[in-house]
């Protein structure tokens, strides 16, 4: 293959995802692969938006989301509508996650505290079986 295009094998070795991942993401249209009867040949258009793709899911955007941040590429203002639009939703996901650490860090604790007195307890019922022996 040429530097310019990959098969959907060479696409799956250099981005860790499967075949079907990737035939998902044709079918979702956030991918273009130029096609030969029934072979696939990724351009390096395709190869950044995957990119973009897998880093979007990474963050926990939606594909819906990150289909139409791709569509904003061709806008013609320098990206500018894209990266304002990802940098809105990039933060609204910052703060969900930063909320949803709050909840984890809490439920940790309240985890922790249950099984400190489990911890407790056991060894209080213990306790007889070692001074009866």
């Amino acid at each position: 293959m040429t530097e310019d295009y990959m098969t959907i094998r060479e696409m799956c070795d250099a981005f860790g995802v499967t075949p079907r991942t990737l035939r998902f993401y044709e079918a979702k249209e956030l991918l273009f692969p130029l096609r030969e009867g029934q072979k696939r040949l990724f351009t390096r258009r395709d190869r950044a938006r995957l990119k973009l793709i897998l880093r979007g899911k990474r963050f926990g955007f939606s594909l819906e989301e990150i289909r139409q941040l791709l569509n904003l590429y061709d806008m013609g203002d320098q990206q500018l509508t894209q990266l304002s639009r990802t940098f809105e939703i990039a933060q609204e996901r910052l703060t969900d996650m930063e909320r949803q650490r709050e909840e984890l860090d809490e439920a940790i604790a309240d985890l922790k505290e249950q099984m400190r007195w489990g911890e407790k307890v056991i060894a209080s019922l213990e306790q007889p079986k070692k001074a009866a022996e």
